[in-house]
């Protein structure tokens, strides 16, 4: 059995429990599962297999929502990827990153949180669970995991697990994407599903 696939037996079993122990407040019912960024493809794997094994072992249906798919909804929906390769080629990464991260923080355009919580809304808390993946596509700066899970407190009560690629120094140190700048940034008042 490998690291992640041992890893990922601990979340099931919170999971699985009636009521799922995965989360600590009820009006931000999320966990978090860290796992090394280089192994992004055995935890696409993993998640499959843990979605199978919890469709089968339980009355949840799982769902899949992907953040890289609402990061693109919220483009084009603002103004569109070819706005966004204009702006990259004329003045830069960081200032189309910024663009980006407008879109998906200002209320004027798409903000992440209404977005994750619209697709949440219509699921029942009581037979769901929500997936949530592909966290790498904020990296490295166009939204931060710990904001987005700060503004969805009181949003949702569908328990839902966020898979994000990070390295650790310990429970207390979590660098999303393994990017040094981003360590000690935010708190994720969660469980955090780690080392």
């Amino acid at each position: 059995m490998s690291f992640l696939s041992d890893r990922v037996k601990s979340l099931e079993a919170d999971l699985k429990a009636t009521p799922p122990r995965h989360y600590v407040y009820s009006d931000l019912p999320f966990a978090i599962f860290a796992y090394p960024p280089e192994q992004e493809w055995e935890m696409r794997r993993e998640i499959s297999l843990l979605e199978t094994r919890l469709t089968q072992a339980t009355a949840r249906q799982v769902v899949t929502i992907s953040l890289a798919d609402l990061m693109w909804q919220a483009v084009e929906a603002s103004e569109g990827i070819n706005e966004v390769m204009a702006l990259e080629q004329a003045r830069g990464f960081e200032a189309a990153q910024a663009q980006v991260q407008d879109y998906l923080s200002d209320p004027d355009w798409q903000p992440l949180p209404d977005l994750l919580e619209a697709r949440l809304r219509d699921l029942e808390p009581d037979t769901t669970i929500g997936v949530i993946v592909r966290a790498g596509a904020l990296a490295p700066n166009i939204y931060r995991v710990s904001k987005l899970l700060d503004e969805m407190k009181g949003r949702t009560r569908v328990p839902c697990v966020l898979f994000m690629p990070a390295t650790s120094e310990g429970a207390a140190s979590i660098r999303f994407m393994g990017i040094s700048e981003n360590e000690g940034r935010g708190s994720y008042h969660t469980r955090v599903y780690i080392d």
